[in-house]
């Protein structure tokens, strides 16, 4: 059986579709179409169901795949590492979102660039989860850091760290609320101060208000901006309250620049995950980055 029809196989079923599949290997739709109809034809079996969005594996196609994929990525495995690492400088494409690829990521992963790393070359691209999880199906990022476990089998998701959430504000806006306020009357005593966040929808506002006072912010957005990095420094500046990852504000809570204003039992903590495409770990630039950035995160908890 030719290999080349498995790993076309292998792919449609992980990605469940003709056109995303063909853009992973290069390929046009019709001639993957054309390898997978060959296959079919050669074990007299259909191994997918067209569906108006996508296709689904036949019983006899998830056993293929099952059987088929490991062994084709081991192939992968070792062509890639058997090649001369003197001569062959991979690029990794990476994407996540800004202030955490900023902050945590890159500083690890560039450790891996240069004279004494490992052969690497860096291209990022910052986004959020929903466009890091498109592009890196559409085979244009090789490993992704995002804050939702994609679904499906195209994709492989693997928990990185948490991040705690923190509740902050400039000295002068603590100072009028008093820590005896906020444990006697809850969150209404926050009610009428100005919000700084990144987006309209307040999402890590009403995050924290979900996860901390069982309810939602009354408040509207007073600052709106895009990085946290700037939500930061507009909370130090006056502007607002802000919720954000313990990480980013811990320098700025430890000069005083800003304050916490709760202390709940239990904060409000957000994953991270690892996503690749599957099977793409048996890349050893992928693997390499990928091991290096657990390896990392133990020690920013």
């Amino acid at each position: 059986m030719d290999l080349a029809l498995l790993r076309t196989f292998v792919t449609v079923h992980r990605a469940g579709s003709f056109t995303r599949a063909a853009a992973l290997l290069g390929l046009s739709q019709p001639a993957v179409t054309s390898q997978i109809r060959t296959l079919e034809q050669q074990l007299g079996r259909p191994l997918f169901l067209r569906q108006a969005r996508g296709v689904t594996p036949t019983s006899i196609g998830d056993e293929l795949a099952h059987k088929a994929a490991p062994h084709l990525d081991a192939l992968v495995e070792i062509t890639e590492t058997g090649l001369n690492e003197d001569f062959w400088v991979r690029t990794l494409h990476l994407a996540g979102p800004p202030e955490f690829t900023a902050e945590r990521a890159l500083p690890a992963l560039t450790e891996l660039t240069g004279d004494a790393g490992q052969g690497f070359s860096l291209r990022v691209s910052f986004s959020n989860a929903e466009e890091s999880i498109e592009g890196l199906s559409a085979g244009h990022h090789d490993l992704a850091i995002t804050t939702a476990r994609p679904r499906g089998a195209l994709l492989t998701a693997t928990a990185l760290c948490d991040e705690e959430h923190v509740l902050v504000a400039a000295p002068c806006w603590a100072a009028d609320i008093g820590p005896g306020k906020l444990r006697r009357r809850g969150a209404s005593v926050l009610e009428n101060l100005p919000v700084v966040e990144v987006h309209e929808s307040l999402p890590l506002v009403a995050r924290y208000w979900a996860s901390v006072f069982d309810s939602r912010p009354a408040a509207s957005g007073t600052v709106i901006v895009p990085d946290l990095r700037a939500v930061l420094a507009c909370a130090a500046a006056g502007a607002g309250l802000a919720v954000l990852p313990r990480y980013l504000c811990a320098a700025a809570l430890e000069r005083g620049e800003v304050v916490t204003l709760h202390d709940p039992a239990v904060p409000p903590l957000r994953t991270y995950f690892l996503v690749v495409r599957t099977g793409t770990l048996a890349m050893p630039h992928i693997a390499r980055a990928h091991e290096w950035l657990q390896h990392a995160a133990a020690d920013w908890s």
